[in-house]
């Protein structure tokens, strides 16, 4: 039963992406909202194919790759529904659905039954929860600084296109670029604590300095002096944009090291 939920969720996140990919182009609201049912209608399935898959493994605290791969794919939308209900900006859909939509198919490429994380990420659903809630912030933040950067050059060409038209303020950008690293910083710092709490149970040492927590404490202190920065330094939001989009780069990078040096391609 997972396997199918999880086929027909990557088929309505495609169609959705599709959709979004399709409202930036035309300036009819309609689109918008049948994008944003199918994305609520994949999200649903996406939930029971998690529901299926936790109940048939029956180790809920051991995930594997692609387990943690599908589950951030579901916190994108998750949390994309959250603000959209929120604050009601369609073409967050259009950034954050294709985001969640290349995780799950990276997912999809993975063994679903063999666990591909080192045994500091098995321990708990815990650390991995926490890790993940962590990205999902920067992965916000990545969005919301992309988009900044587009409106900006949009304005300072003076091309008020459709785009534009539909792109939020440069102000809300910010603000909401400031705030998911806000709130995704200290979710990523319980997970490394978590996560070192974990290997000193596994391994007898809290760090061990392996490539995954080295790229996990490179992470922490980017987004760190990130933190710092804004809320002190007062770092212009187009410098935030670029760091962030930047930082986050940089994430998908260590995830795809990792991914490799279990693999056995990197050793």
């Amino acid at each position: 039963m997972a396997a199918v939920c999880f086929m027909i969720t990557m088929a309505l996140y495609f169609v959705a992406t599709m959709s979004f990919l399709a409202y930036l182009l035309r300036r009819s609201e309609a689109l918008s909202k049948v994008s944003l049912g199918i994305t609520a209608g994949g999200f649903l399935v996406h939930t029971l194919a998690l529901a299926a898959q936790m109940a048939g493994t029956g180790s809920p605290a051991q995930p594997s790759f692609y387990e943690a791969l599908s589950f951030f794919s579901w916190m994108i939308i998750f949390v994309f529904l959250v603000v959209e209900f929120r604050h009601r900006i369609h073409v967050l859909g259009s950034f954050m659905v294709p985001l969640a939509l290349v995780s799950l198919v990276s997912a999809a490429a993975l063994p679903e039954t063999v666990p591909t994380l080192q045994p500091v990420f098995k321990t708990l659903w815990l650390h991995v929860t926490l890790s993940m809630l962590g990205t999902v912030g920067f992965a916000v933040a990545f969005v919301a600084g992309g988009m900044y950067l587009i409106q900006d050059r949009l304005l300072k060409s003076k091309r008020f296109n459709v785009l534009y038209s539909k792109l939020p303020a440069l102000d809300f950008l910010d603000h909401l670029n400031q705030q998911s690293i806000v709130l995704g910083f200290p979710m990523l710092t319980l997970g490394i604590v978590t996560g070192a709490i974990s290997a000193e149970f596994t391994q007898g040492s809290y760090v061990s300095w392996n490539p995954e927590q080295t790229g996990a404490l490179i992470t922490w202190l980017f987004y760190f002096g990130v933190l710092v920065g804004r809320l002190t330094v007062g770092w212009r939001a187009k410098r935030a944009a670029y760091l962030t989009v930047l930082g986050f780069a940089c994430v998908i990078l260590t995830l795809v090291g990792v991914f490799l040096k279990d693999r056995g391609v990197l050793s």
